[in-house]
């Protein structure tokens, strides 16, 4: 079987990437928070780092608009390029898939040695329809690279609530997605899924045993905590991203001698 990723965000100094190198972490990513505020050097030095490494550099920028996404990516020229849009269905059609089709269109033209990873939201146990899923992701598989999985915070009523974590987006919840769905999506993708929402040190062994993707994210569960034991965005617990590879590996040689 193929090496399975690890992929952590959010890292944004070459001190902390140089870390998860150490580690293994194949995957280190970075985000530009705002379209105003976009040039950011350290984040720029964090990539030029990685650059050259066995690890490979992703980038979400936390916007959608085409002259502001080339300009972003022409500064920092990551290895790969992560949209995570709130892609919800409504008035019967997926919304603004078109113009974010023609964005990766786009990336994928001024940018072909960029490589285009597509969140596809799935929401919580109980709450999806996979036919929907894998009908949302078919439209955006001809102009992707990876999809990964992440959790859409919904209502009972099965809406989506008006915010999350960063509105617009999916992402950052700390919550799982409906891992039977992302199995589903991993069964019928041609390109590989990476399996993300909620994934920490103790439940991404169960995770790859459930799903079998190509790889593994994680964000809020391996971020560091104040003194008050709340989630310090922007920076990483080393402890935990430790176990958080180590565990991955276990479920990757338990798959392979199976």
């Amino acid at each position: 079987m193929n090496k399975m990723i690890v992929q952590i965000y959010e890292v944004q100094t070459p001190s902390e990437a140089e870390k998860l190198m150490e580690l293994g972490v194949d995957h280190i990513g970075s985000v530009v928070v705002s379209q105003e505020v976009w040039k950011l050097p350290l984040i720029r030095d964090t990539i030029n780092m990685i650059d050259g490494s066995a690890a490979r550099s992703s980038l979400i920028p936390l916007f959608s608009n085409l002259d502001a996404v080339l300009r972003t990516l022409d500064y920092y020229k990551p290895d790969i390029v992560h949209f995570c849009e709130d892609l919800t269905f409504q008035n019967g059609g997926w919304g603004t898939c078109e113009e974010l089709i023609l964005l990766q269109e786009n990336v994928k033209k001024r940018f072909p040695g960029i490589k285009i990873m597509r969140a596809i939201p799935i929401s919580q146990p109980g709450m999806n329809d996979h036919v929907a899923t894998i009908e949302l992701a078919r439209l955006f598989e001809p102009v992707s690279d990876y999809f990964l999985t992440d959790t859409l915070l919904v209502k009972e009523s099965g809406s989506s609530f008006d915010h999350q974590p960063v509105k617009g987006f999916v992402g950052i919840t700390g919550h799982k997605c409906d891992w039977d769905i992302a199995a589903k999506l991993v069964e019928s993708s041609r390109i590989p899924v990476i399996l993300a929402g909620g994934i920490s040190p103790d439940n991404v062994f169960d995770g790859i045993m459930h799903v079998r993707p190509a790889g593994v994210d994680s964000c809020t569960r391996t971020n560091a905590v104040d003194s008050e034991g709340c989630l310090i965005r922007f920076k990483k617990d080393i402890g935990k991203v430790k176990r958080f590879v180590d565990e991955t590996r276990r479920a990757e040689r338990a798959i392979g001698h199976r």
